[in-house]
């Protein structure tokens, strides 16, 4: 302990700065509700989310700057407007689960918002709950690095010091917002399709979507896991949908009229989509394999942090203060009696929603301190939410199926006692990346935990209305919403599926099991992340190419700054700059997205450019999205004696 009280903040605790006030809390709620948004539509169409820390940091910065507010303001806001992507991860992952199983249909009632909300604040206030009880053994614990949490904190210090990293993502947000705006108004094609006939066989060629989030992920990503991710597209759509639509079809009477190209798609969605999810089923136990010693040592850490936590001397040094104990401790029992009355909603019986509160309330303070821990060691972008999730779904299977659930009734407590955990094991990993952040600057506990509350309230009463509008835009635009070629929601298919087939006995057993045997065979060939392949395949080939050229221009970007002999300070100068444009590339086609959808949910009749646009076009947007990316990076590398900045990672 003697390291840690040597620590000495940014802004010492003696100082008395603006930090919880009225103007930063309604920055970062609106900064929740439009992070959270972005990246629901990003995790819905692509199946990834990105770390709302650094863009909410440079956000709150540049607004708090203009009103002349306090670092620990821009901390609070950062604080708030971040958790509106981990109530979004969480949100993603299962509600649309409840669609694709058939048990909401349709998605929005009244019934549904409510039990949307609840589900989201449940597990958030919860996660919040177990962040207070654990933030000084894991924030102050020397051992973990926290990498994300470091740079945000130096975001802020450089802002003290002036910079021009908003002006970056802002127009980046601009320049995403009119190409997919442009997009939607058919001036150019977003896609195009060709079926190629060899022989007696078809390939169905896809273009890359023109659409800057995805290249923007791709960057982000870099090239070595933008390329796994598109291997997943090649095998799904050069091999395995070509080959079972040459068996399907060559000895059957085909009319004339025939429609290969959606008969070719429908052979993806119905045999590959499934060997895929055996795949990502395989990949997720993979990744928390490979995580195994720090799950474990996550795990037996917990059970020592809450003694420590609950035995702590109360300390008047603000920098100390959590949520008091007591008050924790009330709050999770409160919190505790709400998701025993949801299961109970979900399971109509009071003895399995009774057992089920207590083993996954417990179940979720392991995983809330696992993913803390994970954080501290990888960052919340790469924290395995998803794999948490599923651990948390076969539990909750196994659970209701032993209490005796059957049927739908049982698909439906499944994915409900399962979506409170995923979100609070999400809500509790960001926090604790955002603890961090305030730890180094100087921030108050109590008060980032108390703001992070409100903030995962508003997010919850606010978060159903863009998957709602996404889901009936995408139908009134001739998709088929939740779980469709346009808005896959990886994640939460897999979700649904697996619920039923344990469950319901639904599950397509011969292709997952097809698919498990593939991604034990990606296992034996070393590749990287079998996951990534996976979800590849799950996508449309059209997302995985975009986001493959994405990481292309960032390997072409490392490639010029190693060519011009740039040194480490440079390399992360254009490092910072060409995420912070794809951060904004992303934000804004989100927010356009999701206006358009808005459009259509209401049936606003828009004009288009063209009835059938070309592609022409489209090459020229791809080829500025490029140059974009390459040239701005590369002449804001700086001179070679300026100082490092702090290297971002998202």
């Amino acid at each position: 302990m003697s390291d840690q009280k040597r620590f000495v903040p940014f802004v010492s605790s003696e100082t008395n700065m603006a930090e919880f006030t009225i103007r930063a809390l309604i920055i970062g709620l609106v900064m929740s509700v439009v992070l959270g948004a972005a990246n629901a539509y990003l995790g819905l169409k692509a199946g990834m989310t990105i770390a709302a820390t650094y863009p909410a940091a440079v956000i709150g910065m540049a607004v708090l700057r203009l009103l002349k507010g306090s670092i620990l303001e821009e901390n609070f806001a950062r604080t708030v407007g971040s958790i509106g992507e981990s109530i979004a991860a969480g949100a993603i992952f299962t509600l649309p689960a409840f669609f694709i199983a058939g048990i909401w249909v349709p998605f929005y009632t009244t019934t549904n918002y409510f039990i949307s909300v609840a589900i989201m604040v449940a597990g958030g206030v919860l996660g919040i709950m177990f962040v207070a009880m654990l933030r000084r053994v894991l924030v102050e614990d020397a051992e973990l690095p926290f990498p994300e949490s470091v740079a945000a904190a130096e975001i802020h210090k450089a802002g003290q010091r002036g910079g021009s990293s908003s002006k970056f993502l802002f127009t980046a947000m601009g320049i995403g917002a009119v190409i997919k705006a442009l997009g939607m108004l058919k001036l150019y094609a977003t896609s195009f399709k060709h079926i190629l006939s060899i022989g007696q066989g078809k390939l169905l060629f896809i273009s890359p979507d023109v659409k800057p989030a995805y290249m923007g992920v791709g960057y982000i990503i870099g090239p070595k896991l933008a390329a796994l991710n598109f291997s997943g597209g090649l095998i799904a759509w050069g091999l395995l949908t070509p080959i079972i639509a040459y068996f399907k079809f060559q000895n059957v009477e085909l009319p004339a009229d025939f429609n290969w190209l959606d008969a070719m798609t429908q052979v993806w969605k119905d045999f590959v989509r499934p060997i895929a999810i055996g795949g990502m089923l395989v990949g997720a136990g993979y990744t928390l394999f490979r995580m195994r010693k720090s799950l474990g040592a996550g795990i037996s850490r917990s059970v020592k942090d809450v003694k420590k936590a609950a035995s702590g001397i109360q300390t008047s040094d603000r920098v100390e203060k959590d949520i008091n104990i007591k008050t924790v401790a009330l709050i999770i029992l409160a919190t505790s009696i709400g998701i025993f009355f949801i299961y109970n909603y979900f399971a109509q019986d009071i003895v399995a929603a009774l057992v089920a509160t207590i083993v996954l309330v417990v179940a979720g303070f392991f995983f809330s301190a696992v993913s803390g821990y994970l954080v501290g060691i990888i960052g919340s972008s790469n924290n395995p939410v998803s794999g948490l999730t599923i651990s948390t779904l076969v539990i909750a299977a196994v659970l209701m199926v032993a209490l005796g659930m059957k049927g739908t009734q049982g698909v439906a407590a499944v994915i409900g006692v399962a979506a409170v955990i995923c979100v609070a094991a999400a809500v509790a990993g960001e926090m604790f990346q955002d603890l961090k952040a305030g730890h180094i600057l100087g921030g108050t506990p109590w008060k980032m935990q108390t703001g992070n509350i409100i903030g995962a309230i508003v997010s919850s009463l606010i978060m159903f209305l863009p998957l709602l509008v996404l889901h009936e835009g995408d139908i009134k635009m001739g998709g088929t919403g939740f779980g469709g070629e346009n808005i896959p929601a990886p994640q939460a298919s897999l979700m649904a599926i697996l619920s039923q087939g344990i469950v319901a006995g639904q599950m397509q057993w011969i292709l997952i099991i097809t698919g498990m045997l593939m991604g034990f065979g990606f296992i034996l060939m070393n590749v990287k992340s079998p996951m990534l392949v996976s979800v590849g395949m799950y996508l449309p080939l059209g997302t995985t190419f975009a986001i493959f050229v994405g990481g292309l221009i960032k390997g072409l970007v490392e490639k010029i700054s190693e060519k011009k002999q740039f040194n480490d300070a440079q390399k992360a100068r254009v490092e910072n700059t060409g995420i912070l444009l794809a951060a904004g590339m992303i934000a804004g086609e989100a927010l356009i997205g999701l206006l358009f959808a808005g459009f259509a949910f209401y049936d606003v009749k828009l004009f288009g450019f063209f009835d059938s646009p070309g592609f022409l076009i489209s090459i020229l947007v791809f080829v500025f999205i490029a140059w974009y990316f390459t040239k701005v990076p590369v002449a804001n590398a700086g001179k070679p004696d300026e100082p490092a900045p702090p290297q971002v990672s998202m």
